[in-house]
């Protein structure tokens, strides 16, 4: 029998996207930040994520989750370094990181979203070469020295970069995250175990492959059964999520007690950011955060 596993120095924290999301405003998208900083607090998280909901200004922003008695953890940043200008994509940056930095977060969490389909409602999800969208070869160097560049500017800040892998997006499938991490070794990886398992990665095994690597931890996980209709019926992002594709850390397929293992062994200090991509109106927040939180507990040691 293996022993507890405790991951010292970590946070725990949430994603409001437990509570609206952030691509479909049918999906609880009105509810209020007290509600959510409220109830994140009361679940036992904490720091939080940025959302939509969240004011985009440090005075803004400090005031909510210092009453709520939450840290600023990090925040969702898209970029189109292959399809535009770079001192555009770099203003933008600069922008997002300095938001994070005044509010004490250290991760930048980057996502290419040129030629991104998650949030068309209607997007057939595809699963493979032909229908993923990806990067042509044209456009990969730019893209390398994109992000690169953005690295740069975050560790002259005392920041990581953390690249968040993403269904719907250019880096999706595992051939392209692993091109991608070993193209820019000055990035971390986002570990999203949801992600990978829904992409078809086993999300232990490139854990335990990129331990080192690892800068930043999404907690969520997925229902093997949807993830087979999704493929099978060609489901968009969007009707994955409404139809309960992702679940908490605890259901689902994901071997969480496997990634903790490594983490600990990695010596992984960062956050531990719980989510649940789903339907609040079909699920209520507040009960399946506090499960969550529990899990966490009871499986990481904090």
């Amino acid at each position: 029998m293996s022993s507890p596993v405790h991951l010292r120095d970590c946070l725990v924290g949430a994603n409001p996207i437990i509570w609206s999301n952030d691509d479909f405003n049918e999906l609880a998208g009105d509810v209020p930040l007290d509600t959510i900083l409220r109830e994140m607090r009361a679940a036992g998280f904490a720091g939080s994520e940025l959302g939509h909901a969240y004011p985009r200004t440090p005075a803004a922003l400090s005031e909510p989750l210092a009453r709520h008695h939450l840290r600023l953890v990090s925040g969702w940043h898209s970029t189109h370094l292959a399809s535009r200008d770079l001192a555009v994509e770099e203003a933008a940056f600069r922008d997002h990181l300095s938001l994070l930095k005044t509010l004490g977060a250290r991760v930048a969490i980057v996502a290419e979203c040129t030629r991104c389909i998650h949030g068309m409602r209607e997007a057939a999800l595809g699963f493979d070469a032909a229908l993923t969208p990806r990067l042509t070869e044209a456009e990969w160097p730019r893209f390398v020295a994109g992000l690169k560049h953005l690295a740069g500017i975050a560790a002259a800040e005392e920041m990581k970069i953390v690249y968040h892998h993403h269904m719907g997006t250019v880096i999706q499938g595992e051939a392209d995250l692993e091109r991608l991490l070993s193209s820019v070794p000055e990035i971390q990886l986002l570990l999203d175990p949801g992600h990978l398992a829904f992409a078809g990665i086993d999300p232990v095994a490139v854990a335990s492959r990129h331990a080192a690597r690892i800068g930043h931890v999404h907690l969520k996980s997925t229902r093997p059964a949807i993830v087979e209709r999704v493929r099978r019926e060609k489901w968009s992002f969007c009707r994955a999520v409404t139809e309960g594709v992702f679940t908490i850390p605890g259901d689902g397929s994901v071997d969480f007690p496997a990634i903790f293992r490594i983490l600990q062994q990695a010596d992984y200090r960062g956050w531990l950011v719980v989510e649940a991509e789903e339907d609040p109106v079909k699920v209520p927040a507040l009960p399946k955060a506090r499960l969550a939180r529990a899990y966490v507990r009871a499986h990481a040691g904090v």
